[in-house]
């Protein structure tokens, strides 16, 4: 063509340089393509208008899908739209590879994009080659989503912001891989570093507290919500002069600051550095949009979870009491564990409550449930306890007063169709430091726990009610016995028995053997509790799992009180394995139950009797003795059971007490009597008997000798 003559048409130029143009209308739903366009699409060479239905099914659905997402993201940075598309023919073939370039706008007011743009046939290198690993080739797109897939993997898992910037300077991205990385926030109007990778430490603290109306790239993204990239230093310097010198010395040469959006509010930027120069096409740039958008939801996941957590641990630890200064003539131990999932508050608590009496009170408690609701009616009734113990009540009426005080205001709630209602159980024991009396009531909680100081442990079986807040009318009977020199008690919540899939039976099994095989080593109530928690929760747990295996775990609240003495292992004493072995128990003429209780009693304390026989008819004797004090007298009865002397040549004295006046006598029944052969019973089974007046009342008793050990005896004989 010669100088002068007139330039020849757009059709002409783009018909020889084999390019198509095509438009699309999103509002009418509407492409167009040209001749050359329609060829390239695999239909005959001629215009025509296709829906999007038609076009779709000429392209591949990956490709498809990255248009409509180039489209969106070339709107949102005011840039081309460039995209590589396989044209497909009727058999899901690939026809060939097109490239297509548009420049795209958005009408807000018909909610419509609309594009015009052109298709460019190229050719597709072969896979390996040199040009194959360049950013626009088939490879480079299987690879940019295989590291999309295992980015997004990593940052959904991560649980913590430093686990998110952990993971975020370690991505490595296909074809591009920045070697710098900041992630800046906002406070206020001011631009913060949440964190860095690739920087020297405290490089970047010249960029924190930039205000955010500063010239600076970070800055105006998280102004603006829009990306700024840079591709070279001399772009950088026209741009932003002003903060230009403050990123010199850092020698990159190209730069993407992109914003963190989340739940629609850009909440920071993300800088991504390269010490080289990169051009920053449209597919790597929706490479780096799509990886900010998964940052920012994955800060925004860890950030909202790090709030809750930090909230609830701060709730827990304003609720849950210290145990104070050490109470003269006891030592206390305590734990609260959240193991009930998400929420790391829950209803579980115990106490510690100084009384006007002197004595001190211990308190623990489960409300029911594992949730905000729970937590708040934990904390309500416990300031409710405090302040009946307080007023020096006793404990059956603080317990009273407390399940009024609970019945209403979950009624009160109750009044509200989406409200539930609830209860709580609850042990409250009075303690006297000097003598080691104990009182104690209990609500529908489980019965406390005594480790004696040879190591033996036994139930303790406590007169109770129901839970607290089901019957406001409820009475709390109380139980007393005395901590020997030496005893341990144990208060704890149903989940210390039961996390691990225990029910109350095999969870107590589990206890029992923790609580007998820890040794009495000073300083032994901290590692008793320590031991007690990490049996049922920690590693060793996975071995001791029950049959209840799919339970839902529940928190875990522990209270250990001891009365220093030989044996208990506290620091201030001489461990020393002492000689009794002493246990008690009343039982009300409206208590006949409690007499399988004193049985069952009986057997934990004599676990390790070496005469099967003997320890039968003990509790045959036993329940015996019990049940004529309720039949014959309108007395109740008070068991004393002791056990002194060494393993093997030990000896059992049972005592049971009532205030009846009449003296038990021997008689012979006839065969077909119903009664009169208790003394008999007594008389041909105990070693020693007999029935002593005790002033108001009387006591009948009998005692077993232990026989020698088996085993002992077998090699006294051999020699």
């Amino acid at each position: 063509m010669r100088t002068g003559e007139p330039l020849p048409s757009v059709e002409d130029v783009l018909a020889a340089l084999a390019t198509g143009l095509w438009h699309w209308d999103t509002a009418t739903g509407l492409v167009t393509v040209d001749a050359e366009a329609a060829r390239l699409l695999g239909l005959p060479a001629g215009p025509v208008t296709l829906t999007e239905a038609q076009t779709r099914a000429r392209l591949h659905p990956v490709d498809w899908n990255e248009i409509t997402g180039v489209v969106r993201l070339a709107v949102a940075e005011g840039t081309l739209a460039e995209v590589r598309i396989r044209i497909m023919d009727g058999d899901g073939e690939v026809l060939r590879v097109v490239r297509s370039r548009s420049k795209p706008s958005y009408d807000p007011a018909r909610n419509a994009y609309e594009l015009i743009g052109t298709l460019q046939e190229v050719t597709e290198p072969t896979p390996g080659t040199a040009a194959a690993r360049s950013a626009v080739t088939g490879d480079w797109r299987r690879s940019r989503e295989a590291f999309l897939l295992d980015a997004g993997r990593a940052l959904a898992e991560a649980r913590s912001t430093a686990e998110v910037l952990r993971v975020a300077g370690g991505l490595s991205m296909p074809g591009f891989s920045p070697d710098g990385l900041v992630v800046f926030g906002a406070e206020g109007d001011r631009l913060t570093v949440i964190g860095q990778h690739g920087h020297h430490p405290g490089a970047m603290s010249r960029f924190s507290e930039m205000p955010l109306d500063t010239a600076y790239p970070a800055a105006e993204v998280v102004r603006t919500g829009r990306a700024v990239y840079l591709s070279s230093p001399e772009e950088y310097k026209d741009r932003y002069p002003a903060t230009w010198p403050l990123a010199e010395h850092f020698e990159r040469r190209s730069w993407a600051f992109l914003p963190l959006t989340a739940a629609g509010r850009t909440m920071g930027a993300w800088l991504a550095a390269f010490t080289y120069p990169v051009a920053f096409t449209p597919d790597e740039r929706a490479v780096l949009t799509t990886v900010a958008r998964m940052l920012a939801q994955a800060l925004s996941r860890a950030g909202a979870a790090e709030s809750e957590r930090e909230l609830t641990e701060g709730l827990q630890r304003t609720m849950l009491p210290s145990l104070g200064p050490e109470i003269p003539g006891l030592r206390v131990a305590a734990r609260y564990i959240p193991t009930g999932g998400g929420l790391q508050v829950g209803g579980d608590w115990y106490d510690m409550i100084p009384l006007p009496s002197g004595r001190v009170a211990l308190v623990i408690g489960d409300v029911q449930g594992h949730d905000v609701r729970a937590a708040g009616l934990m904390g309500q009734l416990r300031i409710a306890l405090r302040a009946y113990a307080s007023e020096g009540h006793r404990p059956d009426a603080v317990l009273a007063r407390a399940s009024r005080f609970l019945h209403g205001i979950t009624q009160a709630a109750g009044d509200d169709p989406a409200a539930d209602l609830r209860f709580a159980t609850c042990l409250y024991a009075e303690a006297d430091p000097p003598t080691g009396r104990l009182e104690i009531a209990r609500a529908g909680h489980p019965h406390p726990v005594i480790r004696m100081a040879d190591g033996t442990v036994m139930m303790r079986p406590t007169a109770g009610g129901p839970p607290l807040g089901v019957d406001p009318d409820a009475d709390y009977p109380t139980t007393r016995f005395t901590l020997e020199p030496g005893e341990t008690l144990m208060l704890c919540t149903d989940g210390l028995i039961e996390t691990g899939g225990h029910d109350l039976e095999s969870g107590w099994r589990r206890l029992r053997t923790i609580l007998e095989d820890h040794p009495g080593d000073p300083g032994d109530l901290e590692s008793l509790a320590d031991a007690l928690v990490q049996g049922v929760h920690g590693p060793s747990s996975h071995h001791t799992t029950g049959p209840l295996a799919d339970r839902r775990e529940d928190d875990i609240a522990l209270l250990l009180l001891c009365r220093p003495g030989e044996g208990c292992g506290c620091a201030d004493t001489v461990t020393l394995r002492p000689q009794v072995r002493r246990s008690l128990l009343s039982v009300g003429q409206d208590e006949p139950e409690r007499i399988a209780e004193a049985r069952q009693q009986l057997r934990e304390l004599l676990h390790d009797w070496v005469s099967a026989e003997q320890l039968d008819s003990a509790v045959l004797l036993v329940s015996e003795m019990l049940t004529n004090v309720l039949v014959h007298t309108d007395a109740d009865a008070l068991l004393v059971a002791e056990v002194t002397g060494q393993s093997a040549g030990r000896r059992l004295r049972v005592e049971v007490f009532d205030t009846g006046d009449d003296l038990p006598h021997k008689r012979r029944p006839g065969e077909l009597a119903s009664s009169g052969r208790g003394l008999m019973l007594i008389e041909l089974l105990a070693d020693a008997w007999g029935v002593d007046p005790r002033g108001e009342g009387k006591s009948i008793w009998f005692e077993l000798y232990e026989p020698p050990c088996p085993e002992a005896g077998a090699s006294e004989g051999a020699a």
